[in-house]
Order: C-alpha cells, then structure tokens, then sequence
C-alpha cells in the first residue's frame, strides 16, 4: 500500500464521499489512488478555489467534515481563498495541499511556495508530511482537529512522499463528533437571573448558536417580554413564527432591532461573534457562547457565561420572575412593523413595472417560488442585502453565503456544494453579476455534471455596492459600471438552459419554470443598478465610511413576507 491509497482508506473510514479539485501532477498519486479505489468520487472544478468553495457549503449543509485539495503552488495559492472563508464560516473542511517534490523544498524549485507558511492563518492546523512514518496519525490528526474546531486543516503533502510505500498499517478509525454540552458556572446563572430580575426592559440580541435551542429563547422572550434581533447568520434560525421579532442589525439590517438593542436596560448576547461593535450599545450587555474565546471580544461586558446557550436558559429560566410590563416589546413590535410598512411603500409602488427590474422585486418573488426547504446560496454584495432583506425564513431554508470573509463569487461554488450535500432539495444561487463573471468556468462544473440548480443572475452592469460606498463617501462613481454582459449567452454556450428577463411581469413564469428544470437553469434578470439610494435626509457630510452610511440605509428596510410577520405580532398585543 502506498501513502496515497493509504490516505484514501482512512477518508473511506471517516465517510467521505467526495472530494473537489483539479488534477495536477502532484496530486497525481492520490487521484489515482481514487481511481483505483472507486468509492469516492473526484468532483472537478475549474478552479481550486470553487473547490474549497464548494467543500465549504457541503460541511455547512450537512455538518460533516468535507474535502477539497489542490496542486503545489498555484493550486495552492487557489485554494487559500475558498479556505479562508470556509474557516471563518465554522465549516468543517479538510484541505489536501500537494507540495512540490520534497528532495527540491527550500531550492527555488518550480511552482515552489511553503504552503505548510501559507495556510497557516484559515486554518485550525496545518502540518506538512515529509516521511511515510507521520502517517496515518496525522491525517486522523487532521480530520478530527477540522470537526472538533469547526473549521479548516490542511495536510500538506510532497507528490513524492505520497507515492512512496506506507511505513504503518492504516487499522480503524472514526471521526467523534463534538456532542458534549457546556454547563455554565451556577453562580454565573444566578447572576444572569439578578440582572434580568433587575431590568425594567431586556432585549436578545441572537446568532447562529441558537440553533439548537429556539424554543428556549422564546421561552425566556415569553416570560420576560423580550424582543428578539438577529444578526445575518442567525436570521434561518430564529425569524420564522416568532412574535417577538423585531428584525436584524448590523450593515444590512432593518427593522427596529437596532432600536430595540440601544434602547433597552440589559441586552443579551446569545450565541452571537457580531463583528460589528458600532452596532453594540457597550454598555449594560450579558454575552453568553460556548467558546470563552468569544466572550467580551465586540463589545464590554456587565457579565460573561462560558456555556451552551441551551443549557444556560435551562437553567436561568427557573430562577426568574415573570414580567407583567411588555410595553417596551409593544413599542418595538409597532416601531418594527411601522418601518417595515414605510419602506414597503417606498419600493412596491407599481414596481411590477418598473425598469429596469427591481432588484428588491425580484427577491420578493424568488421568496415566494422557493420550495419551503430551499438552500440559498448568496454572493457578497448587494445579493447579501437582498436576501436579508427578502428571504423568509421557515424553519426548513438554509441560506449560505460568504458573511464572515466577505469574498466575491462565493454563491455559485457554494451552490455546487450544497448540490451534493442534499440531493433532491432545491438549490439556488443569488449572484451578482459582478460575482458571477469572477468565476465564470463553474457554469461547466455544474453543466458537466448535470447539478439541479439554479442561478438567478442580478445583472445591472454595475458593481452596486462599491457604487453605493463612493456614492455615500462623496465620491464619484468610477470603473464600478461596466455594461450589461450577456450572462444568458454565456450559459447556453456553456449548455445550461438559460433566459434573459428584462420584463418584470415575466419574471415569476421564468422563475419557475428554471425551477422546476431537471438540470442546471440560470435566469438572467437586468436589474436597476440604482435601486439602493440614500434617503434624502442623510448627506455624505453626515456619515463618514461605509458602514455608516450602509446603517443608516437599511435599518429602515426590510419588506417581503417579514411584513405580514410584523403584522400579525401586532395582533397578538394586548388591548387595554
């Protein structure tokens, strides 16, 4: 047995069904073990960093360790991009980096780089084999290393040492997952439980570590008559059938969220990392997450609580008093709805007319073709805005994107990925023209192997949300607007099905109809590349930067079916 098929053995054992790349001579060793074996299937990109783009999506989707690689030097220097969001997405992702020939490390050598140097800040590990011997301990090293952290690791591997004969027997081995809960301090609960006692007005302020401990958060928003924000990442898994929703912050944000975090006695943090600290009062805050790593990182604390946040409202929960006082959640469920209402108005007026299309439009009616159990995958950007903003959240939906690194082009691999992870549930990319034009060879990729998905282009000739920082920051717009390019050509050229929508009253029957294709379909929709403008009220002399000015924007949007949510929690307000 040599250290390739070795190393294809211990990925059979960990269950891995494929692996995302492209070929290349250093990798040849271990793409022929996978031949020759024939239990794990090669999924070839058109460039590596799709790969890890793609494994990315597949980890997230599924919650199993995925597997990309890459050649030696440019292969590598590919990857590095795919990788670092990956990581930062908290995607369990195993990166096989072939090296150059170990004899000529340190020479100068063709396609010579240190990736074991290069991949050290996106991963959780990285190490490089140069002897048979580190084998297979350091692959098992490296999987369970990827699971355990949730992120990357990278085993860097010469194509010469990968050809050589196994020095130790390859035995039996599984991945363990990380099921165990963390159990906070009891005296960091009873503390938690005065503050709460204390506060005429509490808000939860929530992210993706609630995932598995929803009933719990409304549980406490019930007994204390809490409003409920969300950041981005924790929008799929809070938002739907919630009555104390008051929308998301932060730069794509909408609704009162921001109002209710600022406003409120005592703001709790729960399994949120929101990066955003201008968006943070920084005062009078409670922070709980399982990683202490976390804790006090954004924003100062009155209290941190290293735990689950399950476990931790478990047992907060007995220890509070019931509020009999919910007209601060009153005020902010009006304030939410009233501004959901407001911008309803500002971009639904006969905009089934309008064109260039809406973008906001399109969004709109994309949300409501989706299957109720849809993955999403959304390119950086203003597709980030649209599906915040837009995409309704049921409980089954899964929304991926690039929220954390922030890479262009991320939605279309993640789509690929996502295909593979959940046969027969609907998947569709939201990318951006600007996105899609970056990596236009994954078209092939998902042509080549006949992948069920589709992609709605939003194609305004305009790289919007550069556009929209100068514009903002007084500057003139400059190289942002390049044309509209025939993206509907370019797939039919690639095979795909493809249709160009220019008008809005045929944008719902194209829709579906690239929905219900058995293969790949992409619908080409020209879109305003002036549909976010800055309210009249505010002057670029009033905001300085971006993320300002970005705040002020769309904290007062929010439209699609998010409204009739609002609208119904008004209901529920009790009538003196």
């Amino acid at each position: 047995m040599t250290i390739a098929e070795q190393i294809v053995e211990v990925l059979e054992q960990a269950g891995v069904e494929r692996i995302y790349g492209l070929v290349g001579d250093s990798l040849n060793p271990l793409v022929d073990a996978l031949r020759r074996s024939g239990r794990i299937e090669w999924v070839h990109v058109h460039n590596e960093e799709a790969a890890a783009l793609a494994a990315a999506a597949e980890a997230q989707v599924t919650g199993r360790l995925a597997v990309c690689a890459g050649s030696c030097g440019p292969g590598n220097t590919h990857l590095i991009q795919g990788l670092y969001d990956a990581h930062r997405s908290g995607a369990p992702v195993l990166a096989l980096a072939s090296h150059i020939p170990s004899t000529q490390i340190g020479t100068g050598y063709f396609q010579e780089t240190h990736p074991e140097r290069l991949f050290v800040e996106c991963s959780a590990w990285c190490e490089l084999v140069s002897r048979p011997e580190q084998l297979p301990r350091l692959q098992r090293i490296a999987m369970q290393t990827a699971v355990a952290e949730q992120g990357v690791s990278v085993l860097v591997l010469p194509g010469d040492v990968t050809a050589l004969p196994a020095a130790n027997p390859t035995g039996h081995g599984a991945i363990i997952e990380p099921d165990g809960v963390v159990t906070p301090a009891p005296d960091r609960v009873a503390a938690l439980a005065a503050a709460i006692d204390a506060a005429r007005s509490v808000t939860l302020f929530v992210g993706a570590g609630v995932r598995h401990a929803r009933a719990e958060v409304l549980e406490l928003a019930a007994k204390i008559h809490s409003p409920i924000g969300h950041s981005l990442a924790g929008k799929e898994w809070i938002q739907y059938d919630n009555p104390f929703d008051v929308g998301m912050s932060g730069l794509l944000g909408y609704g009162a969220c921001y109002e209710a975090t600022h406003e409120a006695e005592l703001l709790i943090l729960l399994g949120t990392d929101f990066p955003y600290d201008a968006f943070l009062p920084g005062r009078n805050t409670v922070q709980v997450d399982r990683d202490p790593r976390r804790l006090g990182r954004r924003t100062a604390l009155d209290l941190g609580i290293h735990g689950d946040v399950g476990a931790t409202l478990r047992a907060v929960l007995p220890l509070i008093a019931e509020k009999t006082d919910r007209s601060f959640l009153d005020r902010m469920l009006r304030a939410h709805a009233g501004k959901l209402e407001k911008v309803v108005e500002a971009y639904t007026s006969r905009v089934e007319h309008h064109r260039p299309i809406h973008p906001e439009y399109v969004a709109s009616v994309l949300d409501e073709e989706l299957a109720e159990d849809a993955i999403v995958t959304v390119d950086t950007g203003m597709c980030n805005v649209w599906a915040a903003r837009y995409l309704t959240p049921t409980g089954g939906r899964r929304i991926l994107g690039s929220f954390r690194h922030g890479t262009m082009a991320n939605a279309l691999p993640h789509a690929i990925g996502a295909s593979y992870a959940a046969p027969g549930r609907q998947v569709v990319s939201m990318s951006g023209d600007g996105g899609l034009t970056m990596l236009l060879g994954e078209l092939l990729t998902a042509h080549e192997h006949d992948l069920p998905l589709t992609v709605v282009a939003f194609n305004n000739g305009s790289l919007g949300m550069i556009r929209l920082e100068m514009m903002v920051a007084g500057y003139p717009s400059f190289q942002t607007d390049h044309g509209v390019a025939d993206l509907a050509g370019i797939a039919r050229a690639c095979g795909i099905e493809s249709v160009v929508v220019e008008d809005p009253s045929a944008l719902r029957a194209a829709l579906r109809q690239a929905l219900d294709h058995p293969g790949p379909a992409l619908v080409d929709v020209r879109t305003d590349p002036s549909a976010l403008s800055i309210p009249p009220h505010i002057t670029a002399a009033q905001v300085r930067g971006f993320a300002l000015a970005a705040t002020k924007t769309v904290l007062d949007g929010g439209v699609g079916r998010m409204l009739e949510l609002a609208r119904a929690n008004l209901r529920s307000i009790p009538r003196p």
